[in-house]
């Protein structure tokens, strides 16, 4: 097995114990993404602003690995706090993925980095 790591200046860094993302034979497998700033600050205005920024984030990531969200065949949400979130998020995961989403799973957890609202992670594959 050979496996690429990918890596682009446009999103934000990742952490030492992580790649953006690694691509393996055909497939591209994305990190979790939250919705902090370059910085390391998670963003302000709640779940819907978390969703965006992590997904714009995760958009970058992809690009890097030369796929966009067409290219998504599965995606893992993972909420804080489901019962509150999970419909205000996808509202903005509807923009995203607005015809043909990819198959998905949302799981509610009890925390996540940072104390984000929303992590986002994905698999693609490659054209």
């Amino acid at each position: 097995m050979t496996k690429q790591i990918v890596f682009t200046e446009e999103a934000n860094p990742p952490l030492p114990v992580y790649s953006q993302a690694v691509i393996s034979g055909k497939t591209v497998y994305a990190s979790g993404n939250i919705g902090i700033t370059r910085d390391m600050k998670l963003v302000e205005g709640g779940v819907q602003a978390q969703t965006r920024a992590a997904l714009e984030n995760l958009q970058k990531v992809l690009k890097g690995a030369g796929v966009t969200f067409d290219n998504v065949v599965k995606a893992n949400v993972y909420l804080a706090n489901f019962d509150r979130d999970f419909a205000p998020m996808n509202e903005v995961y509807r923009e995203y993925f607005p015809s043909n989403p990819p198959a998905r799973t949302c799981i509610g957890v009890a925390t996540l980095p940072f104390g984000a609202d929303v992590e986002i992670e994905c698999i693609a594959e490659l054209p």
